[in-house]
């Protein structure tokens, strides 16, 4: 992160790459040299230039040195921090309140607030809330999760919300690992590909039906209160959970959501100020909020930054391939993403009106792919990988470079998630959908 302030300055002179280091990477890219220098003088002359990104650049290999690179071009412009708004660099979290579980811990080696559970520190404040000892060492991230699950060294596996056969790579592993696992509950507003796997499948409420607060992509709290009732005996998440620890024969205490919140508060100093009592009273808050007197703080870093000496530091990386790469077996460049009409999975989106709109998977493709490999357009066609096969209908056009193929995961019966690989980030673990080597066939050639 950078600011306007003379440390951020100080610390980025001299040690950017050069424009010309810039240019001569321009081929691996695929993008004109002169495109990057005209998008260079674009961000250059820009009031307030913001960077957002999406998943497009956090889903391979190698996703969180892109996320570094991308931090550098607003610290060399001095447009981070500061006394202004609007400029920056901000992500666009997958879905909704995916900020907000971040922040509240739901990460293996995290607490509330950002503590780390290697620090001493952070897990001492954690301990005298909670009166039990925090483990020292993180957890597992869900990749390993179900390679342990494979191993017989996970016995027990919780899913809450997710639907990880349908939007997790290879899902011919997830589905073995679940199958493997002794005891698998899932909490589910419908009965999934991963419900069908599950031990248990325990009936919760949407969000429409719940209250307690979400937060945004650039850190603000908001309230959510519920609108309807949960059909018959069907509980929310948080009410499944503490009754599970009852029945175990542990209270959790926050008998209420306003009341987690409160010990979150106290467990970690980002979120102090931070209450159900103040977002009714006030409206939306920004965290760090350190006290219920003081204002949340909308813009980061406008003295020093979170780094050992308060100063921007800038990330030069070298490039790194992905974990697969086209060859004369697999020619084409697969990247999965999603359709304007359905959210994530489609396990909400497939049971509406939406199917008006988009109701099959299909491949893009451009017009030179489509003549070499002999599609046509509307065509249903196959699409191998190394790991392996989907079945999709072409769609032709012009949005994609020759070479390149797009597919959406929303409809499992395809198969595309059977395509990638289980290559992750390897910070984040974060799979790497964007990339992956695969070739055509008309389906009609494997009838």
């Amino acid at each position: 992160m950078g600011t306007r302030g003379r440390a951020g300055r100080r610390s980025a002179r001299g040690s950017g790459p050069r424009a010309r280091d810039v240019l001569r990477g321009s081929g691996g890219s695929g993008v004109p040299a002169a495109d990057v220098v005209a998008a260079a003088r674009l961000c250059g002359r820009a009031e307030r230039p913001a960077v957002v990104y999406g998943l497009g650049v956090t889903e391979h290999l190698h996703g969180t040195d892109g996320v570094r690179t991308l931090a550098n071009l607003p610290i060399l412009r001095g447009a981070v921090g500061g006394t202004g708004r609007g400029h920056g660099i901000s992500p666009l979290r997958g879905q909704n309140n995916v900020q907000g579980a971040s922040d509240m811990g739901a990460l293996p080696d995290l607490l509330p607030g950002y503590g780390r559970v290697t620090d001493p520190e952070a897990r001492a404040r954690a301990e005298e809330v909670w009166g039990r000892a925090v483990p020292s060492a993180p957890g597992l991230r869900i990749p390993e999760m179900f390679t342990a699950a494979r191993d017989g060294r996970l016995r027990v596996l919780w899913v809450i919300g997710e639907d990880v056969c349908a939007t997790d790579p290879d899902s011919r592993h997830v589905a073995e690992a679940l199958d493997a696992c002794p005891l698998v509950v899932v909490n589910e507003l419908f009965l999934g590909e991963t419900a069908r796997h599950a031990d248990i499948v325990l009936p919760v409420a949407s969000w429409l039906e719940k209250d307690g607060t979400f937060v945004n992509f650039d850190r603000r709290f908001q309230r959510v209160r519920a609108a309807v009732r949960p059909p018959g005996a069907v509980r929310t998440d948080f009410e499944v959970v503490r009754s599970v620890a009852a029945a175990t024969g542990v209270d959790l205490g926050c008998p209420t959501p306003a009341e987690a919140l409160d010990e979150c508060a106290r467990i970690a100093p980002l979120l102090g100020g931070l209450s159900h009592a103040r977002l009714d009273r006030e409206g939306a808050v920004h965290w760090p909020c350190p006290s219920p007197d003081g204002p949340g703080e909308a813009t980061l870093y406008t003295g020093e930054f979170a780094t050992a000496d308060g100063r921007a530091h800038l990330c030069a990386v070298p490039y790194l391939p992905p974990g697969e790469e086209p060859d004369a077996d697999y020619p084409l460049l697969l990247v999965t993403g999603r359709r304007w009409a359905h959210y994530n999975s489609g396990s909400m989106t497939r049971r509406g009106a939406n199917l008006l709109l988009d109701n099959r998977g299909s491949l893009d493709l451009h017009p030179e792919d489509a003549a070499r490999y002999g599609v046509r357009d509307g065509a249903p066609v196959t699409v191998r990988s190394r790991h392996g096969r989907a079945r999709l209908v072409a769609r032709v056009g012009t949005e994609l470079a020759p070479g390149q193929v797009f597919c959406a995961f929303h409809f499992p019966a395809d198969g595309v998630n059977t395509l990638m690989s289980r290559h992750a980030d390897t910070v984040t673990s974060c799979p790497e959908c964007k990339v992956t080597a695969v070739r055509l066939s008309s389906a009609a050639d494997d009838d």
